[in-house]
């Protein structure tokens, strides 16, 4: 017997002769063709013992790098930030560690109210009125405002920034294919969005109009004019969704999508009270106007009164396949990021609403230092000049980025993201770099000597950057 099944070698006897078979090999042999059945033994090594698994897996891990283990500029949609012990000490708590989905509202008021709770956190962030329990990720989410912006005007067309994330992007046109629509990509100029692009690019056809904030080079759009411009081009008149993808920490000092013409708010939740965790996981957040409620993917946990009139919590909607039919779904969402979400709104609650400003004024604060003192490097020069909040894009003109990075590793500071990963040949000496609470002037002055001695060695011509004069491990 199991901790975690009842069933016992005399019950599976017993249900075997019920069904007049064997053994389970004689159960699936009539169920699965012979055909698809696997005729020879896997090809695997021989056992370990228990003791030579843990040594394998910690010589594994031993060849990860994490932020941990070097000061870390690297961003690009994740991000070094620091999580408070209370989020630890309440996400391991059973009641929330352990629960599955709240469908009996009797026995889930705990999660129920969690879910409550985080979706006033995320519609007061966002100025919008209504929020769901969480996604997956960022780009999912994404991915997911466009379709409900399909359900509400049934329009082929996709309009998005080329600031977006491009595995936002990705994603959009992965899931566009069956969603039957086509995604049409608005050029940058200077770092922003293009306005006359985007303008020329949006029609009657089109769907939705997508623009991140701030967006992938780190420069802060112009959401506003981006919003006026869109629903002025939509020859349908108020039909056109307008999606705006954002980064949470830095509504601290932006305005909220909800006082700039967005429709449809949505997000990575990451920078909430998330750590990196070598890629996760994470939670994507979901807010949008009231009209759009019922289009909404998901689940959406709602405040009400018993019996008796006591305060108590259930689950309002729930759009998924499994609860109503599968072609009035609005997304196949098997779970929310529930954990995860919890700690985002115990991460906001923690701040409180004069701590987030304050930390994005700090980022603010300490971009513009990184900036400036970066960009004053000889053989350094700003990507573009759009203003930033906590991240920012740089040009080694003439230098392999890669071997800047991989020199930076190697003395204990990893820079930020060689553009050329994610945007090949258009921004092959571009350097993003992300700045967080957690590095300090110190820090940022070492990434400048580092960055200096390596950009300066490769300018002269040398390939031995090991200890570049200056500059010690």
């Amino acid at each position: 017997m199991t901790r975690y099944t009842t069933a016992t070698d005399a019950d599976r006897e017993a249900m075997l002769a019920a069904v007049g078979v064997g053994s389970i090999k004689d159960l699936l042999a009539e169920q699965i063709p012979n055909a698809l059945l696997l005729q020879d033994p896997l090809d695997l090594p021989e056992g370990l013992t228990e003791q030579e698994v843990y040594t394998h897996l910690a010589d594994l891990a031993a060849a990860n790098t994490s932020a941990e283990d070097e000061v870390t500029f690297l961003g690009a949609g994740m991000y070094d930030h620091y999580v408070p012990a209370i989020i630890d000490m309440l996400l391991g708590r059973s009641e929330f560690l352990t629960p599955y989905t709240p469908y009996q509202p009797e026995v889930s008021q705990g999660g129920l109210q969690v879910m409550f709770e985080y979706q006033t956190a995320i519609s007061e962030l966002t100025a919008l009125p209504v929020s769901n329990a969480s996604v997956y990720e960022g780009p999912s989410a994404v991915a997911a405002a466009a379709y409900l912006a399909k359900l509400v005007n049934n329009r082929q067309r996709i309009v998005v920034s080329a600031g977006v994330h491009p595995h936002t992007i990705q994603t959009l046109e992965t899931l566009a294919v069956g969603y039957g629509q086509q995604v049409t990509v608005v050029p940058l100029k200077n770092g922003a969005t293009d306005p006359d692009a985007w303008a020329a690019a949006i029609d009657g056809d089109t769907s939705t109009a997508i623009v991140q904030q701030p967006n992938f080079l780190g420069a802060v759009e112009d959401v506003a004019a981006l919003s006026d411009v869109a629903k002025a081009e939509d020859a349908g008149g108020d039909k056109l969704v307008l999606v705006g993808a954002y980064d949470p920490i830095t509504l601290g000092v932006l305005a909220p999508p909800g006082e700039v013409g967005v429709d449809v708010a949505v997000g990575e939740g990451q920078t909430l009270g998330n750590r990196l965790d070598f890629g996760g996981p994470s939670f994507g957040f979901f807010a949008a106007r009231e009209a759009f409620l019922r289009r909404m993917p998901g689940r959406i946990a709602g405040e009400t009164t018993d019996v008796d009139g006591r305060r108590g919590f259930v689950l309002t909607l729930q759009t998924r396949e499994q609860h109503i039919r599968r072609e009035k779904a609005t997304s196949n969402i098997c779970t929310s990021q529930a954990l995860n979400a919890l700690a985002g709104v115990v991460y906001l609650g923690w701040l409180g609403k004069q701590g987030l400003p304050e930390l994005a004024e700090l980022l603010v604060q300490r971009t513009h230092y990184a900036r400036t003192t970066l960009a004053a490097i000889d053989g350094v020069e700003l990507l573009h000049d759009q203003p930033v909040v906590r991240e920012f894009a740089l040009r080694l003109p003439g230098v392999d980025v890669e071997q800047v990075v991989a020199y930076c590793q190697d003395h204990g500071v990893n820079p930020g993201l060689a553009l050329a990963r994610t945007h090949g040949e258009e921004y092959a000496d571009g350097l993003l770099v992300a700045i967080t609470e957690q590095r300090t002037k110190e820090q940022i002055d070492r990434l400048e000597q580092l960055l200096g001695a390596a950009v300066a060695a490769q300018r002269a011509g040398s390939q031995s950057t090991s200890h570049p004069a200056g500059v010690t491990a």
